[in-house]
């Protein structure tokens, strides 16, 4: 097994300190200051004998299909497929965190770890017909070399680069990234000091001043907040976020309340409840907000985007699945011509041109969705070289979808419950190779097996 630690690239935003091989890393708020051979909080960037390498270059879990909403964007080509890419490591270490076991590098299963070049990315998106490469899963501030590098050559070859992140990042990285970022999806962890000091070990104030320096650049700013519970679930934390949004970015800007599921360490609490953010969403809505959604909802109208001048429904949304229901193709309501926030409306629903339909059945396998979970990634062997054709047929309704694994490297795909009739899926495939169905509990939770293990 190849150890991802053998290779790393020197970083950038860094500066020596003293003469003896000392760095200081600008990257992140925290400024580590490193001796030689030490790692920083990150444990993926660290001093190779006086100089900031990075050392998760090309180093990610297996890239996944997606759709856009998986990422808490909901006004920019609602339902395109998306190409998920997450690495290692992290900026933070929250208790509560979805992807430990790939954020916090002492958990790390090094078997889970693959690698790609930017030019093997980026073919992967053209030959699966995908047009947005999106970094996402832990956080791809600490990813921000390969992020880069990849996200400027997808730039040129046509793609869009949308990046979610909880955004604990410098000055001048930023201004890299908006060369390159086209969409911007960042979390919100609270509205309170303290909580970023006690369960993030890390600030607020920097993550807000990153927020507003997207914000004035004029890229797509969409912003979300898990709502924890017996966390930051009060209506005094909503309103502390809402105004903040009101008074330093617009009431315009989509905000997204997310329902959070125990992990990690924080895990003798219940889910957040529904009711808790429906009333957060109300809150919003009251002060003056205008596009307010809630997430990890699986429930009709619990997404959709509404007209702000009549009212009328113009995308609706049952969990991940996305339907244009109420837009022209230049943004404009169906019903009252007012025009609309979300942009390229019918870009994302256009059908995949190489989708194959005409093959033998050779594999099958059911699931049946639970209250827990209500989507899951298909996944084939990542070191098979052989395309798999896939068909999902959803229990309980008309939908069939189809998908095509191994295409460019292509080892997953994301299927979610698509209706409230919907009682599972049946899926069948056209090869013997084994198909893993892994439970997703967060719609940015990356699953890394069958059966999802927690620690306690």
């Amino acid at each position: 097994m190849k150890d991802w630690r053998e290779s790393s690239v020197k970083a950038k935003f860094w500066t020596k300190t003293g003469t003896n091989g000392r760095v200081n890393c600008h990257l992140c708020p925290r400024e580590c200051s490193l001796n030689k051979n030490q790692m920083g909080f990150c444990k993926v960037r660290g001093n190779s004998e006086g100089e900031l390498h990075s050392y998760n270059y090309g180093k990610s879990v297996a890239a996944t299909e997606e759709v856009i909403e998986t990422e808490a964007v909901n006004h920019f080509m609602p339902g395109a497929r998306i190409l998920s890419l997450g690495n290692i490591g992290c900026m933070f270490t929250c208790d509560f965190c979805q992807n430990w076991q790939t954020s916090q590098v002492k958990h790390l299963d090094p078997s889970v770890v693959q690698f790609y070049t930017p030019e093997q990315v980026v073919d992967m998106a053209i030959k699966n017909d995908i047009k947005v490469l999106s970094w996402t899963y832990n956080d791809p501030v600490v990813w921000h070399e390969f992020v880069y590098d990849t996200a400027k050559l997808a730039k040129e070859k046509g793609l869009i680069n949308l990046y979610k992140s909880a955004f604990y990042i410098q000055e001048k990285p930023v201004e890299e990234l908006i060369e390159v970022i086209d969409i911007f999806s960042l979390s919100l962890k609270s509205m309170d000091p303290e909580f970023y000091r006690d369960i993030t070990k890390g600030e607020l104030q920097p993550m807000l001043d990153a927020t507003k320096q997207v914000y004035k650049s004029g890229k797509h700013l969409e912003i979300s907040q898990l709502l924890i519970t017996e966390r930051n679930e009060g209506e005094d934390d909503v309103r502390k976020t809402v105004q903040w949004i009101l008074d330093e970015l617009d009431a315009s800007v989509p905000l997204h309340f997310v329902g959070f599921h125990p992990a990690y360490k924080y895990l003798n609490v219940k889910r957040t409840s529904k009711e808790r953010l429906l009333r957060a969403r109300e809150i919003a809505l009251e002060m003056g907000m205008i596009n307010v959604y809630i997430g990890n909802v699986y429930e009709d109208e619990m997404a959709d985007t509404k007209c702000t001048e009549c009212n009328h429904t113009q995308v609706k949304r049952f969990g991940l699945t996305t339907e244009i229901v109420g837009l022209t193709k230049d943004s404009m309501c169906t019903n009252c011509n007012h025009p609309s926030s979300v942009k390229f409306p019918f870009m994302g629903t256009e059908e995949r041109a190489n989708t194959n339909t005409s093959w033998d059945v050779v594999s099958n396998k059911d699931y049946t969705w639970n209250e827990e979970v209500k989507s899951l990634h298909l996944a084939s062997p990542v070191d098979s070289n052989e395309c798999i054709n896939l068909q999902v047929r959803h229990i309980g309704t008309e939908i069939h979808r189809n998908y095509i694994l191994g295409d460019g490297g292509l080892s997953r795909v994301i299927v979610s419950r698509s209706t409230a009739e919907e009682s599972g899926i049946e899926v069948r495939w056209d090869k013997k190779t084994k198909i893993s169905f892994m439970p997703v509990l967060d719609r940015a939770h990356f699953p890394i097996a069958e059966t999802v293990d927690e620690v306690r």
